[in-house]
């Protein structure tokens, strides 16, 4: 997984990022049924290119890359697999 997006996200969920991602691989999309309902939104780890686009748009630094997340939400990296687990199902 290449980026992560963590706890500041929550309840913000500003889609900055989702226009500036040249693979379309955040999600939800404001498109997208699940938009509503989610909390925050999370980056496909298989479509992730790792070009950082998507870090400097985000208006409340919630994009970290992997090396780079703070430990304090490092659970957001099993967080992000999970939602793309439970999706391809």
């Amino acid at each position: 997984m290449a980026y992560v997006i963590a706890e500041p996200c929550i309840g913000v969920k500003d889609t900055a990022c989702v226009d500036a991602c040249p693979v379309d691989c955040i999600h939800p999309r404001k498109d997208e049924a699940d938009f509503n309902d989610a909390a925050r939104l999370y980056i496909d780890p298989v479509e992730c290119i790792d070009c950082g686009a998507c870090v400097p748009v985000c208006p409340v630094s919630a994009i970290f890359a992997l090396d780079d997340l703070p430990e304090k939400w490092a659970e957001y990296v099993q967080i992000n697999a999970d939602h793309f687990v439970r999706e391809a199902k």
